[in-house]
């Protein structure tokens, strides 16, 4: 078989071809594992609605709020009468030292805190990362567990607030508040709401 020759042009033909099959690649790789990813960040989310949440027979539909740059989630959780009990809040920032940060945040029905789950994260690994568990330790200031964000300063000790810091991750620390803070903004801002009709708050979005 003859040997191409060298040339400008038969170097861009082989460099288009490997770019052409790397594509395809990526492109059948990305179909074929998109489905887990979102199964597993569905059920990510919805193991995180029950952890953060009071106890609850069923939850209203989603209901998704702008806040400038930030977009949250409201889960509105009711008992078996159809009584209000408390929401999950899902919110976010873009300001963590690595870059996004993801929470579900729970409140009763007196917003009080009731729990939260750090759905994602890219800090620092044993620093930022500490958040997952950090402010819900009962140590010195550092959990944020039974408080009202209306009677609690939840920012950082450093800045006047209520909360210890992670040790060595002010940055991070103010990242995962300010996400609360927002949820909390949420929650307030939509608690009151009169439930249109019983189906919004349907049981067949309970979560078992």
């Amino acid at each position: 078989m003859a040997q191409l020759k060298s040339s400008f042009k038969n170097m861009v033909l082989v460099l288009s071809g490997i770019a052409l099959f790397a594509a395809t690649t990526l492109a059948s790789v990305y179909e074929f594992t998109k489905a887990p990813i979102e199964a597993s960040k569905v059920a990510k989310q919805q193991h995180a609605i029950k952890e953060v949440l009071p106890a609850f027979d069923h939850l209203s539909r989603p209901l998704k709020i702008a806040d400038g740059n930030e977009n949250m989630v409201v889960y509105k959780a009711f008992d078996a009468t159809n009584q209000f009990v408390g929401a999950a809040v899902e919110t976010s920032s873009n300001n963590g030292f690595a870059g996004k940060i993801v929470i579900m945040v729970g409140f009763d029905k007196s917003g009080n805190i009731v729990n939260y789950s750090v759905l994602e994260q890219k800090e620092t690994p044993g620093l930022g990362t500490r958040m997952v568990e950090w402010f819900k330790t009962n140590k010195g200031k550092q959990s944020i567990i039974g408080k009202n964000p209306a009677t609690t300063n939840l920012t950082v000790s450093k800045d006047g607030g209520d909360i210890d810091a992670i040790t060595a991750s002010t940055i991070s620390s103010r990242a995962f508040l300010f996400t609360v803070h927002n949820a909390y903004k949420a929650f307030t801002s939509n608690k009151n709401e009169v439930v249109a009709s019983i189906n919004d708050s349907i049981k067949s979005n309970s979560i078992q």
